[in-house]
């Protein structure tokens, strides 16, 4: 990512261009995800079963959704899923970097004048 006085020494004609080469390079987001991918161990609540001394099931694998008000979501992950999930969280990063970049560059040629 640029940084805001890198954005700044640039030339208009060079913010256009690193602007079209971003929105040029976001990938297909059809698997996208916007959470957090986490393992976590559960307790079944069955009399005497293991998980009752602290040998907890699973790992198992959920995503933690954000939602509105600053609340969570968790949402469990079949295995055969994961790594589809794992994919799509980190492109949700990845594709978040690419946007706030284009973004920052935005802002720039708006202070300018020259935003279009």
């Amino acid at each position: 990512m640029t940084n805001k006085n890198s954005i700044a020494e640039k030339s208009t004609r060079a913010l256009r261009a690193r602007r079209r080469s971003l929105a040029r390079s976001l990938p297909d987001v059809e698997g996208l995800i916007s959470g957090a991918v986490v393992e976590q161990g559960r307790r079944c609540g069955k009399e005497g079963c293991r998980c009752t001394r602290g040998e907890l099931h699973g790992p198992y694998t959920y995503v933690v959704l954000p939602r509105d008000g600053g609340r969570t979501r968790t949402v469990y992950v079949p295995a055969s899923a994961a790594e589809a999930v794992r994919a799509g969280a980190a492109l949700s990063v990845s594709v978040r970097g690419v946007i706030e970049e284009i973004s920052a560059i935005n802002v720039e040629l708006l202070r300018r004048g020259e935003l279009g």
